[in-house]
């Protein structure tokens, strides 16, 4: 008697149609069965009522089996299983492989086919794909459940995403990055940042700021969230972002690694950027290969790229539409906003004011506002509020924003009243600054010059063969070039004036005889024979 199958378990027409045929042989061992019977099987399975009968005369010939068993077919052993882990999913390899150690059976062996289609009907597309391209592959035949969408402001996801585009900045060709937060429920984008560089912890705490002040130039969406999803990366698991986060009671939710899936609502914002935004504009990074010259790179002048400030506004006209004109398919085809305000969810949001200092950090010690301002980072800052409090031993708290340091804020140290904002004093001109960064890219160039160049003296060459052999050294230096070498790196060593830095200054001798100076020791000659000391 075959097992029942649980309410939940699996449900196959195989077993359907066997307990169908059994029926169908019990009323004609009984003499109750009429061709009405057969006719109305034959119709629920939608087969001929020839087929039923068929199947009946099957299972009297094959003790109750209703469809005869079929031929027996090729199966993989572990040992082909292995050969096909150790050929990382080449199938014809393995079978070559296992042909040469005579591990395919028996004659007749099967065929490259045969082996084929074993493969395929045993190791499912993700585990072939693990095989040929490791986890990563794999992942991507996974299946995953969709969260539920609850309401607005339940939960934001926030990423970073580089831009596929080539913009002038400076006069230098680079690929800006977004980062921003978008609202689960309603995919609203609620704030972003945009960096010319690789973004940090303070683009993600502009960012946020941008996300949760209503009104004004920023969106009419945001808030305060009651959670917010990110992955593993090193800024967002920063001090300065947790305390920020959690400042309103925010529960910042750190996922997984290699887990993009769970907050796969700003990874679809990340792909639906690329493809519907950056595909267009010039300077495209991703162009095919016909649009690129004969080293690969895509064939965009500098002066036909776009600048920086044209980039900004593309990308806050983009998420305009993104908010207001476009519609998707979860939100039964109503635009992100329409969501939005559809949902009757309060909103907690906060005065711009109070947020003064939600970006910035604070240094730890107060500082004291001397003649000079104040003093902090080998500089000093000053602002026009400090006039008549110079010198009165007065002390304040300094906030920054990170990697900011033009401007700070200062607060009083006892009260954290904010007291005004203080810059940078001995601040460079932009004509310096140009200066300076031209300066220090050619001194890292000029030690990667060397570096390339020590490399390839050290690299070794080897002359090509055809034919199994040790392999043959090339271009041995003789022994009176080696010793000129060694020579050449021990004097390198020992004379550090050979990278001696201009800025350097050599330090003089001290002439005062105030100073106590060590003694010259006399040094004992060849010729002259050494006196023992002096008794005392």
């Amino acid at each position: 008697m075959p097992a029942t199958p649980s309410p939940d378990g699996p449900y196959d027409t195989t077993a359907l149609r066997a307990a169908a045929v059994r029926r169908l042989l019990r009323l004609r061992d009984t003499e109750r069965l009429t061709h009405r019977e057969v006719r109305t099987v034959a119709d629920a399975f939608t087969v001929h009522w020839r087929t039923v009968r068929r199947w009946m005369d099957n299972a009297d010939t094959h003790n109750g089996t209703y469809t005869p068993e079929g031929r027996p077919r090729f199966t993989l052993t572990p040992a082909m299983h292995d050969a096909l882990a150790r050929w990382h999913g080449n199938v014809s390899g393995a079978h070559r492989e296992l042909t040469n150690d005579g591990l395919l059976g028996t004659p007749p062996k099967p065929s490259l086919a045969t082996f084929h289609r074993a493969v395929r009907r045993e190791l499912s597309p993700g585990q072939l794909a693990a095989l040929e391209g490791g986890e990563t592959a794999r992942r991507s035949h996974d299946v995953h459940r969709l969260r539920p969408h609850g309401n607005r402001n339940d939960v934001w996801e926030t990423d970073h995403v580089e831009a596929s585009v080539w913009v002038n900045i400076d006069g230098q060709r680079r690929k800006p990055w977004i980062t921003w937060f978008i609202d689960h429920a309603t995919t609203v984008i609620c704030g972003l940042a945009i960096t010319p560089h690789t973004p940090s912890r303070d683009a993600i705490l502009a960012a946020a700021r941008d996300a949760i002040l209503c009104g004004d130039h920023h969106r009419p969406h945001g808030g305060i969230p009651r959670k917010i999803r990110v992955d593993r990366g090193r800024d967002f698991l920063s001090k300065g972002v947790d305390e920020a986060v959690k400042k309103f009671g925010t529960e910042l939710i750190v996922l997984p690694p290699y887990s993009p899936h769970l907050k796969g609502t700003v990874e679809s914002l990340n792909a639906a950027v690329k493809h519907t935004l950056f595909k267009g504009l010039p300077g495209y990074a991703h162009t095919p290969q016909s649009r690129r010259d004969k080293r690969g790179r895509p064939l965009w002048s500098l002066e036909g790229l776009l600048d920086y400030e044209t980039f900004v506004t593309l990308v806050l006209n983009w998420v305009h539409w993104w908010n207001n004109d476009h519609t998707i398919a979860r939100l039964k085809r109503r635009t992100p906003a329409q969501a939005w305000a559809a949902d009757p969810t309060p909103i907690e949001t906060l005065d711009p004011a109070d947020l003064h200092a939600y970006t910035l950090e604070h240094a730890a010690a107060p500082l004291k506002i001397t003649s000079k301002g104040v003093r902090w980072k080998d500089a000093y800052y000053i602002g026009d509020w400090m006039h008549g409090h110079g010198s009165a031993g007065e002390t304040v708290r300094l906030r920054h924003e990170p990697h900011h340091y033009h401007r700070v804020e200062l607060y009083d140290a006892d009260t954290l009243t904010y007291r005004g904002p203080a810059y940078r004093s001995d601040e460079m001109t932009p004509q310096e600054a140009r200066q300076l960064e031209k300066a220090q890219r050619r001194e890292a160039d000029h030690y990667a010059a060397k570096a390339t160049k020590a490399r390839k003296s050290a690299n070794t060459r080897y002359a090509a063969t055809s034919t199994p052999g040790p392999p043959q050294r090339l271009n041995r230096p003789t022994a009176g070039q080696a010793a000129a070498e060694l020579r050449r790196l021990e004097t390198r060593d020992r004379d550090a004036s050979t990278e001696a830095r201009p800025d350097l200054l050599h330090r003089p001798q001290p002439t005062s005889t105030r100073w106590t100076q060590p003694l010259d020791t006399p040094q004992p000659t060849s010729s002259t024979p050494s006196e023992p000391p002096e008794q005392a």
